[in-house]
């Protein structure tokens, strides 16, 4: 094994006896960093013959997926951006279907396609299909179709397709993944190969090809396709063939060498220049980090440089974070977050740059402000779930939200920062030799799924966000135990009239069902909490109204005692005139 991906790749197409062909291929290997983020993406379709542009439409299929899968965000997983990219593709069809029948949806289809698509992505292969075109595993000796096809048979010579691209404005696009082994063959094929070959024929011919000395993937598919002439095949044609060479390794000491290119910077001190970078002070210290002040000496632009601690040199899965920090980071835009800087000059040592954000921390703002307004609440929340919605547009999950890890400047704008332990969608995807721990953020303020071991999902940074939402009205934590691994059953919610009795019930009943401990049973979007914190629910208004004796017993018994005492004193004393 190696460190990166290596595939060996064969074509061959013919148009038969038809009078176009119709079917379309690529392959598509960038020889950059979107090898190790994106993959490799290849490809094959067959525009449907009976519709009159079915060429166009396996062309259009092909170079769009090959064009555009790259071009979709590195965060996203496979699957979500080869989805993305190909749902937008069937409407694109759909769509010139429309317009050249005169916008009507009556008479036929003109943009129709069939499509199986693979991308390799680190030790994985991901595999999209719609239509009868195949994919096949060639792997130790045994031939497996992994597509199936969308054919209705009405009779042994009448069938139509049930699904393809272009057919319908919502297409269903089947997707699976499986794990790679070198010399794994993958071969695609359009009908007009496996309906005059069976199998086994496909199978040995590809053995007995790639056996002998000097054959590559082209020759076997060229003579996949020729066999496929021999036997009277009356469509187009089309084999593509890729064989795995080589898969990435996951060694933990190049990784970890990879990680370790730059060195940790030493401690900083005013007037130190670091890169072209003038320390001017240090404002942050802690045992995971250090933050200072800096002058730009290029652009005169004050910035900030995070750099790491010296106590984590040999720790792996911190370097990685503290990278994957700033990779989050430069890609993530929103005004509520921080914002970090790509590097004009060449590094000498491992560190960050951020915007300089003349700021306090919102745990400073609400100790000084232990009894805000509603108003002021609802606005910071609001930009809070703004810069949220950022992360989780890129399929993001912040994990670690908490006062510490929120900032605030005098004006009241808001931003999120911390970026350690952001979980990416796309990370799923990759083969690695460091096992990061789920169980993360800080105990008072992470979702309750965690503990079970899930990874989380966007609920689980609402259910953080309220947590805030509620100390920020009450000054204290919602639940009157902290988060355990050991058990949470003792774990009780606190009633806003336990504490504060001028907050309305339906802001509560808003903060309570984003706070429930299955994530179902929050709200869907974040925005909806946001909403419902400036609008009455009328479906919160409208529960019956509990009374004091079962929404606080404790205040109700203590009411009662001070009622007798004073009834028995009043009595003692008539007594006593």
């Amino acid at each position: 094994m190696t460190s990166t991906l290596s595939i060996q790749t064969g074509e061959a197409t013919a148009t038969g006896p038809k009078p176009e062909n119709q079917d379309s291929h690529g392959v598509a290997i960038p020889s950059n960093h979107l090898l190790e983020s994106k993959g490799v993406a290849f490809a094959i379709a067959d525009g449907v013959s009976s519709s009159k542009a079915g060429k166009a439409a396996s062309e259009a299929c092909i170079n769009g997926f090959l064009t555009d899968y790259f071009s979709t965000p590195d965060s996203w997983t496979v699957k979500t951006s080869a989805q993305k990219v190909l749902g937008a593709m069937n409407s694109w069809l759909y769509g010139k279907s429309f317009q050249d029948i005169g916008g009507s949806c009556g008479g036929e289809s003109t943009y129709l396609t069939t499509f199986s698509g693979v991308v390799l992505k680190s030790n994985t292969a991901h595999i999209f299909h719609a239509g009868d075109s195949r994919v096949y595993l060639l792997r130790g000796g045994n031939l497996e179709q992994l597509t199936k096809d969308h054919r209705y048979f009405v009779s042994k010579d009448e069938n139509y397709l049930t699904r393809a691209f272009g057919i319908e404005l919502h297409l269903d696009i089947d997707y699976r993944k499986f794990d790679l082994d070198i010399n794994d063959v993958l071969i695609l094929t359009t009908d007009g190969v496996h309906d005059f070959l069976d199998d086994k024929s496909i199978k040995n011919l590809f053995l007995d090809c790639l056996s002998q000395e000097n054959a590559n993937c082209n020759i076997a598919a060229q003579r996949l396709v020729d066999a496929a002439l021999e036997s009277n095949a009356t469509d187009n044609v089309t084999c593509l063939a890729v064989k795995i060479v080589d898969l990435p390794d996951p060694d933990s000491e190049e990784f970890y060498e990879k990680l370790t290119r730059l060195p940790f910077p030493p401690d900083l001190a005013a007037g130190n220049i670091i890169d072209g970078y003038k320390i001017l002070r240090e404002i942050h210290s802690s045992k995971r980090s250090q933050c200072y002040i800096a002058l730009d000496t290029d652009t005169n632009e004050q910035v900030v440089i995070k750099t790491p601690s010296v106590n984590y040199v040999d720790d792996a899965l911190y370097i990685k974070n503290f990278l994957q920090e700033e990779w989050i980071g430069k890609r993530v835009s929103s005004p509520h977050v921080l914002n970090i800087h790509e590097h004009t000059r060449d590094r000498t040592f491992l560190y960050q740059i951020t915007e300089y954000f003349d700021c306090q921390t919102l745990r400073a703002w609400m100790n000084d402000n232990p009894k805000p307004n509603l108003s002021d609440v609802r606005s910071i929340v609001d930009q809070i779930s703004k810069g949220l919605r950022a992360f989780h547009r890129l399929e993001m999950i912040h994990r670690d939200l908490k006062p510490e890890n929120i900032i605030i400047d005098k004006y009241g704008i808001v931003k999120i920062l911390d970026f350690g332990s952001v979980k990416v969608a796309g990370d799923q995807d990759l083969s690695t030799p460091l096992l990061a721990n789920d169980l993360v953020g800080t105990a008072d303020y992470t979702a309750p799924e965690y503990i079970t071991g899930a990874s989380g999902n966007q609920r689980s940074d609402q259910f953080s966000l309220a947590v805030i939402t509620y100390e920020m009205l009450t000054g204290q934590l919602p639940f009157n135990k902290p988060l355990s691994q050991y058990g949470n059953s003792k774990r009780r919610y606190i009633s806003f009239q336990e504490i504060n009795i001028d907050v309305p019930i339906w802001i509560e009943s808003a903060i309570k069902h984003a706070l429930n401990a299955n994530p179902e049973k929050r709200y869907e979007e974040i925005t909806e909490l946001v909403y419902d914190l400036a609008h009455i629910n009328q479906s919160y208004m409208s529960k019956e109204f509990k009374p004091l004796l079962e929404r606080n017993p404790a205040k109700f018994w203590k009411i009662i005692s001070l009622l007798l005492l004073a009834s028995n004193i009043t009595f003692l004393y008539l007594l006593l005139q």
